[in-house]
């Protein structure tokens, strides 16, 4: 009785950052960096994606900020690189290499300034510590 009580069971659910692809009558697990690392994914859950725009763009700053300050950059000239290359970068991702439907997410606007605040603030963390612990006399 209890084996046929497991099988009547509904299956666990899968983990929120899991997917199932249909795959020649098996299924195959993709996870959302998966989808985001494959070009022109279908994000059928509209946050999934921004989330990916959020985290690309965290670890955009911390790479650039440790670049910054280890090559010591200083000054408006670093943070305007800044803002051009993480814009620019993400600008490029969600439109040419996913080939999203911008308006969909209210906008070209919308997407690129997506966690920009966020990441500015951990670039500019980071640019100070590497700064410091390396050039500061």
């Amino acid at each position: 009785m209890s084996g046929a009580r497991r099988k009547e069971e509904s299956p666990p659910p899968s983990h929120p950052q899991q997917h199932l692809v249909a795959n020649g009558g098996g299924a195959l697990r993709v996870s959302v960096w998966g989808k985001a690392l494959r070009s022109d994914s279908a994000w059928e859950d509209k946050d999934e994606f921004l989330d990916v725009i959020y985290w690309f763009r965290q670890i955009i700053a911390v790479i650039l900020g440790v670049i910054w300050g280890v090559v010591p950059l200083k000054g408006f000239v670093g943070i305007a690189i800044f803002c051009l290359i993480n814009a620019g970068v993400l600008y490029l991702y969600f439109s040419s290499f996913q080939q999203i439907d911008e308006e969909e997410y209210g906008g070209t606007w919308e997407l690129t300034k997506e966690g920009f605040m966020t990441s500015f603030a951990l670039f500019l963390v980071v640019w100070i510590i590497f700064y410091t612990a390396i050039h500061y006399d």
